[in-house]
């Protein structure tokens, strides 16, 4: 049986390769997504990928992860400062959870430097653009011990 794998991506993510492309790159969430699943099935986990603009859907989703007991690569964008009903979900994870955040925070303005999301979190990704997610899949498939067998 494979390992479930929640990617979840916060508000205004479907608008990358058109928004601040000198912050964030021409990579849309399309073509992230194809290689996140891409990625993740090799590494036998089920992916489920999904982007929101609601905090509220968010917060069901995680609370899904939750109850499949899967891990989580979540890119919370504009949901990750000050964000504690957010936080207090990804609380609830009990696989890992790594943060991914296209571009770097800790280089940007102060209202970004401060995730509030990373203090749950088992790892945080950051500035390494739309690879970023890649790294954070094969950093969940590490923190869970490798591939599933089978």
């Amino acid at each position: 049986m494979n390992r479930k794998l929640y990617i979840l991506n916060g508000s205004n993510l479907n608008m990358l390769g058109v928004r601040e492309p000198h912050i964030y790159g021409s990579t849309t969430l399309k073509d992230i997504e194809q290689n996140c699943l891409t990625l993740a099935d090799a590494l036998k986990f089920d992916g489920v990928f999904r982007q929101t603009n609601s905090e509220s859907q968010l917060i069901d989703w995680i609370q899904e992860a939750f109850l499949n007991d899967a891990a989580l690569v979540i890119n919370p964008a504009g949901f990750s400062f000050g964000r504690i009903p957010v936080l207090d979900a990804v609380k609830l994870v009990r696989r890992p959870v790594v943060e991914v955040h296209i571009s770097n925070i800790h280089r940007r303005s102060e209202e970004y430097r401060q995730s509030t999301i990373s203090v749950a979190a088992t790892a945080v990704i950051c500035g390494a653009g739309a690879n970023g997610y890649l790294l954070a899949i094969r950093a969940v498939d590490d923190l869970w011990g490798g591939q599933a067998e089978g």
